[in-house]
């Protein structure tokens, strides 16, 4: 497969070959067309012929420079799980988020995720499914979800425990405060932080170095890694069902006031 079969450019993302390398783009507050079938249907065809271009050897990841901060992804929810709005598009988020974290955790390349400013817990969850995170000095992890009163989406409570264990996942997730850059670094959340104006060029060495790795034994380490991603799948499954019942409960429009959950 040329490269140029695999330069494309959408509405959602756009995606460019160097070799074996291959950067995948997100463009402009990307979950406003997370709810569009036809945008999720594109993206996950087009990773499927990533997949099957074994050519490519290192898949890069590369976020929104412009995404939703806390505050308009707060009101962004709110107004999603008022009583009188179609659910439809809070449910087809919440699959296509579950589908795309499977997607990049059963896609047999190396993946490389670079992130920068304010990240939601949503797209960190996206970041934690790589295998390699860099981010930009300055980036900060929100917790908005606290304010909503709704788990976060995308798989938190399933990486952060594996990666820092429950107990500091716990302390984590119920202080909902802000981790920055370095404190994430700290943790092993990230793996590089580099000022914003050598992201691109730190990402893209990293890419290089990963693609100089041989294949059979690159694609084996990640299938080991990767050995319980059923496990992932029934928990992704378990927290749309908790989502479910916190969106239907009455108590939700307090914002902020949980449910009981049995």
């Amino acid at each position: 497969m040329g490269a140029s079969e695999l330069d494309v450019s959408h509405d959602l993302f756009s995606g460019q070959r160097d070799g074996e390398v291959l950067t995948l783009s997100f463009r402009e507050k990307p979950l406003l067309h997370v709810a569009d079938i036809n945008a999720k249907r594109s993206l996950f065809t087009y990773l499927d012929r990533v997949a099957a271009c074994d050519e490519v050897k290192v898949l890069i990841v590369k976020e929104a420079p412009t995404k939703m901060k806390r505050a308009e992804y707060i009101a962004f929810y709110r107004n999603m799980i008022k009583p009188d709005f179609d659910q439809v598009p809070l449910e087809r988020m919440y699959n296509a988020l579950s589908q795309f974290v499977l997607k990049l955790m059963g896609l047999s390349k190396i993946i490389v995720h670079a992130d920068s400013g304010d990240v939601i817990l949503l797209f960190m969850n996206i970041g934690l499914a790589c295998d390699f995170r860099v981010v930009a000095e300055g980036t900060v992890f929100q917790n908005p979800n606290i304010d909503l009163g709704v788990v976060p989406k995308g798989g938190s409570v399933f990486f952060l425990s594996r990666m820092v264990g429950t107990v500091a996942a716990s302390r984590l997730l119920f202080s909902g405060r802000d981790i920055g850059a370095r404190e994430a670094r700290r943790m092993g959340l990230v793996d590089k932080v580099v000022p914003l104006e050598e992201l691109d060029r730190t990402v893209l060495e990293t890419a290089r170095a990963y693609a100089r790795i041989p294949s059979g034994y690159a694609v084996g380490i990640k299938k080991l890694l990767n050995y319980d991603i059923d496990r992932l799948a029934g928990y992704l499954e378990y927290e749309n069902a908790l989502l479910r019942r916190l969106v239907r409960s009455a108590s939700l429009q307090n914002f902020g006031r949980l449910p009981d959950i049995c």
